[in-house]
């Protein structure tokens, strides 16, 4: 057993590998219930005795329950907890680069403790890894109503972010780590996330380097927010009030807002909600959010900040796999599609002519794909880089025959690849079955790539400029053949963010 010294009390860890020790569930703020709920993050409390910290905290309040990782159940409260990966005995020569691993999940699920998240690996690759769970849902992200905004403030998940980074600067050294030295990274709403960090005043000075694998596009003005509060209320049988909502059973909260998303997936005329409905992300409230990411990174609010952005080359084949998305199989339901995300004309026909003898489901998941995460991918780089941000771009296009036929690049397949943890027996669905020597060649490239990045700022290919675009592809031949399904100036006459709800 490993012991450090926090500032809130010791906490003791496990050797999670010879050369590997883990810390888990350390608390970095209280329990966001009772009198915290609906409010911003406070301090964890201190504790006088060694703490045993070798399982993870509980997860944030949700109803999925995914392969490998814990469930969330009613009456969990210490949510707001990380875990820590660092070489042992310790490194030799000074402090470790740090890098903070934010989970996605539409938002509403996902924690830290899933299995393709182990940073074992990565830390044996020579950094100090933090992973963390914050507030989902209508916890961390629904809007409440208030006289005062400050007490009820929007983005509380954001905000839970931001204190995690504030106790890994005023601790992480006593782990080996380097709090001038620390890199963000996430995927999917993670990635999102860390994009809303780049452009908050309250995360300024707690990151130096970014990395954004499938960044989700959406973020909701307040009356959208407001809107889908008044939703989730009367589903739940409260009053869309502050009070109202605090008197309402977490339980009832998630349950309400599975109800008002199962409404939007049964209603084709419900706008662009119904293809794969989400209605929680950041709320553009002006203070905790001053604006969406990429206007503000457009304006160079972060262009001191060191970005890797990475998206998968056919991103929503998963959703339609998992049942997530619609399916939509005539060329009509395309039409309205395209019509309900205000696409440009001609941008579905150009995807049709790039794929001339697919079925309408792969062009409306193709386009799809796009407009959530590849071309708002593309751009959140390529803006950074204009506003005279460093910048590097990257897609994940490895394919493989599998038992089931056809083994795509789609959305989360690249995280075991990037974390090494391609052998863990339940993601096998989500590479497509156990990995080949080929697919360890691939991941001890992409283990090797982050962590140059976050030691480095160079991840080992050239960089985006204002006049280039080049991305490095990820595949097991180390093809770098462009596989975008569609050329980019189909995009030309698309303003981000799209139409949302």
């Amino acid at each position: 057993m490993e012991t450090f010294t926090t500032s809130n009390g010791p906490v003791r860890g496990f050797r999670a590998a010879a050369d590997v020790v883990a810390v888990l569930g350390i608390p970095y703020a209280a329990p966001p219930f009772g009198a915290n709920r609906f409010r911003e993050p406070v301090p964890a409390p201190t504790w006088t005795g060694v703490r045993d910290c070798t399982a993870f905290g509980p997860v944030a309040p949700q109803s999925a329950r995914l392969s490998g990782a814990p469930a969330w159940s009613p009456g969990d409260e210490d949510i707001l907890t990380l875990n820590i990966w660092t070489p042992a005995p310790g490194p030799e020569g000074g402090r470790l680069p740090v890098l903070v691993w934010i989970h996605g999940g539409a938002y509403t699920f996902g924690s830290s403790a899933q299995p393709d998240f182990d940073g074992t690996v990565l830390s044996r690759a020579g950094l100090v890894v933090v992973t963390l769970n914050y507030r989902l849902g209508f916890e961390g992200f629904g809007h409440v109503p208030s006289t005062g905004r400050a007490a009820h403030p929007d983005n509380r998940g954001l905000l839970d972010q931001v204190a995690a980074l504030r106790w890994v600067r005023e601790n992480i050294a006593a782990f080996g780590g380097d709090p001038g030295k620390v890199t963000i990274a996430g995927q999917s709403s993670g990635a999102a996330s860390v994009a809303c960090l780049m452009v908050m005043d309250r995360a300024r000075g707690l990151f130096h380097r970014a990395i954004a694998h499938s960044p989700a596009s959406p973020c909701y003005p307040l009356d959208v927010a407001a809107a889908t509060t008044r939703e989730v209320a009367a589903a739940a049988g409260c009053p869309a009030t502050a009070e109202g909502l605090a008197s309402a059973p977490v339980e009832s909260l998630v349950a309400a807002s599975d109800q008002v998303t199962d409404a939007y997936r049964r209603d084709p005329g419900s706008g662009s909600r119904h293809y794969d409905p989400a209605l929680y992300a950041p709320v553009l409230d002006g203070d905790v959010l001053p604006t969406d990411p990429l206007t503000g990174i457009a304006a160079g609010a972060a262009r001191d900040v060191e970005l890797l952005v990475c998206h998968t080359t056919e991103e929503y084949w998963l959703l339609d796999a998992v049942g997530s998305s619609a399916k939509i199989t005539t060329e009509e339901q395309l039409a309205r599609f395209a019509a309900d995300f205000g696409l440009p004309d001609g941008l579905v026909a150009g995807y049709r002519a790039a794929m001339p003898h697919a079925p309408v489901l792969d062009v409306y998941l193709a386009v799809f794909g796009d407009v959530i995460f590849g071309e708002y991918s593309n751009r959140l780089a390529e803006r950074h880089a204009e506003a005279g941000g460093r910048a590097y771009l990257s897609r994940f296009d490895r394919r493989r025959t599998g038992p089931d036929g056809l083994v795509r690049p789609w959305h989360c397949a690249d995280i075991p690849f990037a974390f090494g943890t391609l052998d863990t027996d339940c993601l096998a669905f989500l590479i497509g079955g156990p990995p080949t020597p080929a697919d360890h060649r691939l991941s001890h490239r992409m283990v090797r790539a982050w962590t140059g990045f976050a030691t480095t700022g160079d991840p080992g290919w050239a960089p985006v400029t204002p006049s280039t675009g080049h991305a490095e592809v990820w595949s097991t031949d180390d093809t770098t053949v462009d596989t975008t399904p569609a050329p980019r100036d189909l995009w030309a006459k698309a303003d981000f963010p799209l139409l949302r709800p």
